[in-house]
């Protein structure tokens, strides 16, 4: 099962009052180093400063009037748990957090900011998971994952609709790939509008789960990856 693009475009429709149509900018000294024409959708000016707030303004703007009166849930120490934060606060439902004890003082202090309860645990993948299933239990609130989610796919994916718009006759897309919600959205987005566009998934060789597990024909999860670029550290989801 995956969206189609008749759900990101109606994605798009849901999010449009409330993200930014981020830029598409050019680089010409890029251009000459590549030999091409390049083009830069430029969502670090999204909300929150990156495209996750596109799917997770998707999800929630999706609920039905009961469950977003249980507000949303998800455990997180980045974009993510920004990004639901403020769409559950445009929104006007609660949105509770789980971010490891570990998590940058200024990742909280964001999170709060947007409006987001958060909830501190050991900084291991089974204790966020045990604590949000915990509160899940007791809130009753919707569980939004950072990309293994229909809503989250379908919402990245808007980013790839904008871009087409603006430069239908591009023949190459790159996406970055760390649990592969963006990906997913813009392999969608773009094979479904063109069947002449290319799309690439770039990831660092050096967190390339994603790489092996293509070959695989498995996936191979994320450990031990040595990157800097810390949101392409998470494994592949059985969606994405």
């Amino acid at each position: 099962m995956r969206p189609s693009i008749n759900d990101i475009r109606r994605a798009a429709e849901r999010i449009h009052p409330h993200v930014h149509r981020t830029p598409v900018m050019t680089c010409q000294s890029l251009n000459e180093q590549v030999g091409a024409e390049v083009f830069l959708k430029c969502e670090n000016l999204q909300k929150v400063g990156a495209f996750k707030f596109r799917g997770a303004c998707n999800a929630v703007f999706s609920l039905s009037t009961a469950e977003a009166a249980r507000g949303v849930l998800a455990h997180s120490s980045g974009n993510h748990a920004q990004a639901l934060a403020l769409a559950a606060r445009l929104r006007g439902i609660p949105a509770y957090i789980v971010m490891p004890s570990n998590a940058s003082a200024v990742k909280l202090a964001a999170v709060a900011g947007y409006g987001g309860q958060v909830t501190l645990c050991e900084p291991t993948l089974a204790d966020r998971e045990q604590v949000q299933a915990e509160l899940a239990e007791r809130t009753g609130a919707s569980v939004v994952p950072p990309y293994n989610d229909l809503r989250v796919i379908a919402g990245q994916g808007t980013a790839t609709l904008e871009l087409l718009d603006e430069h239908p006759d591009v023949q190459v897309i790159m996406a970055p790939v760390g649990g592969g919600g963006l990906l997913s959205g813009t392999a969608i987005a773009a094979t479904e509008s063109s069947s002449t566009i290319r799309v690439i998934g770039a990831e660092p060789e050096q967190a390339d789960d994603a790489y092996r597990s293509l070959a695989a024909g498995r996936i191979i999860a994320a450990a031990n990856a040595q990157t800097i670029a810390d949101g392409l550290r998470a494994s592949l989801g059985d969606l994405t």
